[in-house]
């Protein structure tokens, strides 16, 4: 008896071990926990050469059915640039999600949204709130994001929506949340947010660059919610309300930081991994846009491995990348989606790494 009593306690406290290891990511982060990650995670501010107020990758929900076969639900999601990251999220559920960018108008354009998210109590008035709109009368919970986008889209962007909606904005991030935002903060958000009223539905990667961009730049707002994978899926961040709810909560925990850092650099992704492994935490995806082709460019593509190297990965981590010649995608001269194994493509980066 005794034995099966000590087989039992120590059956017992393995469990609770194994649970309170797996309670380590934090359900919840406070205010002053999400702006201190973001804070001393960031990097001084860095530069690029345009605005990406919005993806143009308009084939880039392709890639997810063969991602959500490789990569794991519930872990942490990487990634950089806007709004696609909001669809790769909803496709993996992780439980944190950090969003590193070498611009500091990147972080100021996740501020906007993330004011947005937590302001809106569903999807028709997230997309109204957006484009500086009233929200039409038709739509309800139960709208396709097609109807969605086709009433917001007739109905005409209103300065004072805009002035009421960027005060509101401003008031959550500054007074409800607490953050410690600088005025040049506060200027990027209302330049962030001034883009899209003025473009709406309509606002594309070139917009505010007076047209750069290329032929990708021609993927509107619009377009790209409303598109779906090679199957017909839609699996926009927008598809339905259960992926917006799912943003909203992640938004309103606290649970999708942004961080300021160059890939490159001797900080960000390298801060990021430092609290990643003290929570126990391990990267399920990482999306690259099309960066490495400038790591490359720049002879710096081993520091962003090494500082990869550092993060804590598994057999399944994954990197998800745009690159010409792409697996997913329509084909072309244009830029497609790819995959990577995160873990085997760092492997010979580990030990300088931890030199």
């Amino acid at each position: 008896m005794k034995r099966l009593i000590l087989f039992l306690f120590v059956i017992s406290n393995g469990i609770a071990s194994s649970a309170a290891v797996a309670q380590k990511i934090p359900s919840q982060l406070s205010d002053q926990q999400f702006w201190k990650i973001s804070s001393e995670s960031s990097e001084p501010d860095g530069s690029f050469r345009s605005d990406n107020l919005l993806s143009n990758e308009l084939y880039f929900q392709w890639v997810i059915p063969d991602l959500t076969k490789t990569a794991k639900t519930g872990r942490v999601y990487m990634g950089v640039g806007p709004e696609q990251n909001f669809t790769y999220i909803v496709a993996l559920k992780p439980k944190i999600a950090f969003i590193v960018d070498i611009r500091r108008g990147n972080l100021d354009l996740h501020l906007m949204y993330k004011a947005l998210f937590e302001l809106s109590k569903d999807r028709a008035e997230f997309v109204s709130k957006l484009f500086s709109r009233k929200r039409p009368e038709s739509l309800t919970t139960q709208s396709s994001i097609e109807e969605i986008f086709t009433a917001v889209s007739k109905v005409q962007a209103s300065e004072e929506i805009y002035k009421e909606n960027l005060a509101a904005i401003t008031n959550h991030l500054k007074v409800k949340r607490g953050f410690a935002i600088s005025n040049d903060d506060v200027g990027g958000i209302e330049y962030v947010y001034r883009n899209f009223f003025t473009y709406g539905p309509g606002i594309n990667y070139g917009s505010s660059t007076g047209g750069f961009g290329g032929g990708g730049g021609r993927a509107t707002y619009q377009m790209l919610m409303t598109a779906t994978d090679e199957a017909g899926q839609f699996r926009s961040y927008l598809a339905n309300e259960d992926n917006f709810l799912f943003l909203k909560e992640l938004e309103t925990k606290n649970l999708l930081v942004p961080v300021v850092g160059d890939f490159s650099g001797p900080k960000a992704i390298r801060a990021v991994g430092k609290y990643l492994r003290e929570i126990d935490a391990t990267v399920s995806a990482f999306y690259l846009s099309n960066v490495e082709d400038y790591l490359y460019r720049g002879g710096v593509w081993t520091n962003f491995c090494e500082n990869v190297a550092t993060l804590p990965l598994d057999e399944t981590s994954t990197f998800i990348r745009s690159v010409r010649g792409g697996r997913y995608g329509f084909g072309g001269g244009g830029l497609n989606s790819d995959l990577g194994n995160m873990a085997a493509e760092v492997k010979n980066c580990s030990l300088r790494a931890r030199n």
